[in-house]
């Protein structure tokens, strides 16, 4: 009898939970949340009870009986090295308290929890958001007060390192790459012998995405802040939620904003063109930090469905080196594989940091990769 795992991914927008028996998929179901519902929700509580009902009504729908282990995505959690981590109660503390910050991806591990004892098996998380591997220089920002952290879309962007270095016969830990993960945020990152060495959080720099402003003109955002215009609440939505092309074009729906570039909306176009400039700038830094030995730029995540997008940054970066496209992400598939491999006795299982570690960075709540 095979190994089945239940697992739990908490998007900004959505809901996705499946079941599998070793790498057999059972079943999968997504579901998609209103904007405009769940911003309305302002306690963990309030999200918590939502989730748990979207996902008691999944598994009830589908009689599960039996399950080995859960895998839930990582939220904003202390830094932490790439591998997969016992969820225990101490992971589940910090990601209700949020001191990193709240994201939908912290109720995943808390909601994962909770299934597995209520079958008595154990709960994994692989990869989560705050893996941090950067190097020291990359810490620094220009203040003391406010260093660089890495918060990013690690479990995909490991995922498809990893993938690519299997195509090639090649090993992740051997491999110098360039990432560019495009969804909701822009992570782009440069990985050198396999580790994150240099990324972009795409919480508060970077190029700005379909709904996130990325790096801001730093004068221009603290004059805005202190104008009386707009209390916290309003700045934090504007740079996280309400920017990017949402506040160029007034929406967040790419496909459709790609459908007015294609019918001749010309302020459609350039401001995805001005997003792609950018991810492009962006990108040739991560290429300058491996000092030009990159064996392939990678590009992934929902935007890379789209060939304007992915034709226009291989005009731009294929130069460097060969441009390798895997589009959407498979999370759900990259959880099952970091449980199975704990499973199997393939990879040793981590235990998430005490109280006494370290932590970087001061997320806030509403913010996360």
């Amino acid at each position: 009898m095979g190994r089945r795992v239940l697992v739990i991914n908490t998007g900004s927008s959505s809901t996705k939970v499946a079941l599998y028996e070793d790498e057999k998929e059972i079943w999968r179901e997504t579901v998609r949340h209103d904007y405009e519902l769940l911003r309305h929700f302002k306690t963990i509580e309030e999200h918590l009870n939502f989730r748990r009902g979207v996902i008691d009504e999944i598994l009830k729908r589908h009689g599960v009986e039996r399950i080995d282990a859960v895998a839930a995505i990582g939220g904003l959690l202390k830094p932490l090295k790439s591998g997969t981590y016992l969820i225990d109660e101490g992971m589940v503390k910090d990601l209700y308290e949020g001191k990193r910050g709240f994201h939908a991806s912290n109720l995943a591990g808390i909601i994962g929890y909770e299934l597995a004892k209520r079958w008595n098996v154990p709960a994994f998380t692989t990869d989560p958001v705050s893996v941090d591997e950067m190097d020291t220089l990359a810490r620094y920002s220009g203040h003391p007060l406010l260093p660089r952290y890495s918060l990013s879309h690690a479990l995909n962007t490991k995922a498809v390192a990893r993938k690519w270095a299997r195509e090639r016969g090649k090993r992740y830990e051997e491999s110098f790459l360039v990432v560019i993960h495009l969804g909701s945020g822009i992570t782009v990152s440069a990985h050198r012998n396999g580790r994150m060495i240099d990324l972009t959080n795409s919480m508060e720099e970077g190029p700005f995405s379909v709904e996130r402003t990325g790096t801001l003109p730093v004068m221009s955002l603290v004059k805005l802040c202190f104008s009386g215009r707009y209390s916290y609440d309003e700045v934090r939505r504007m740079i996280f939620g309400e920017g990017g092309l949402y506040a160029y074009l007034g929406s967040k729906d790419f496909r459709g904003i790609m459908e007015r570039v294609r019918n001749g909306d010309t302020k459609a176009k350039e401001a995805v063109d001005a997003m792609l400039y950018q991810i492009v700038k962006e990108a040739g830094g991560m290429v300058a930090i491996l000092q030009g030995k990159v064996d392939a730029i990678i590009i992934t995540g929902g935007m890379a469905y789209e060939s304007y997008v992915v034709n226009r940054l291989r005009e731009s970066l294929g130069t460097f080196a060969e441009v390798v496209v895997y589009p959407g992400e498979d999370e759900l598939k990259a959880l099952l594989e970091g449980a199975l491999r704990v499973l199997r006795g393939e990879e040793k299982v981590l235990s998430y940091p005490d109280e006494t570690s370290r932590e970087n960075g001061n997320a806030q709540i509403g913010d996360g990769p």
